[in-house]
């Protein structure tokens, strides 16, 4: 057995050398970051009536090799949180818990009024106008990819 260690270790060296030298460090991401997703111009906006639920709207992109897909979402100080998209049931307008949106490599998705969002339920105290919340968007797969959303009041652009 140590003839056989002591082989591959020399195998191996012969194979650093061969392809010049050490092996390169890759950093991992931080924790709460999927490589290759972007997400920008992030806001949770408060509901114009007390104890409704805020709605957080933003862009994302993933410029990763293969496509992924949001499964849910989480935000901090709420008690729950789903993805909604506007859909027609029964000739009318309605809004509904969204299923899974693909993100293919390299395209842009809108979270936006009339279309899709995040809708927080129950907000925690000091969530208020002028802060911010942070935002974690469920990937399909088991990744996790987090991002802080101004928080806006009911009146403010949305």
């Amino acid at each position: 057995m140590k003839r056989f260690t002591t082989g591959f270790a020399m195998v191996a060296s012969l194979a650093l050398a061969a392809c010049g030298g050490e092996a390169e460090t890759v950093e991992a991401p931080p924790e709460g970051v999927v490589p290759g997703l972007e997400v920008t111009d992030a806001r949770l906006v408060l509901a114009p009536v007390a104890g409704n639920p805020a709605a957080v709207y933003f862009d994302v992109v993933y410029n990763g090799e293969r496509g992924v897909s949001i499964s849910g979402a989480s935000v901090e100080g709420a008690s729950s949180a789903a993805v909604h998209a506007m859909m027609e049931y029964n000739f009318e307008m309605t809004m509904a818990e969204a299923g899974p949106i693909a993100l293919p490599a390299g395209e842009e998705k809108s979270f936006e009024p009339g279309g899709l969002h995040i809708m927080a339920f129950e907000l925690g105290e000091g969530m208020e106008a002028g802060g911010t919340a942070e935002v974690t968007l469920n990937i399909s797969g088991g990744a996790r990819h987090k991002f802080d959303a101004e928080i806006r009041a009911a009146g403010e652009e949305r």
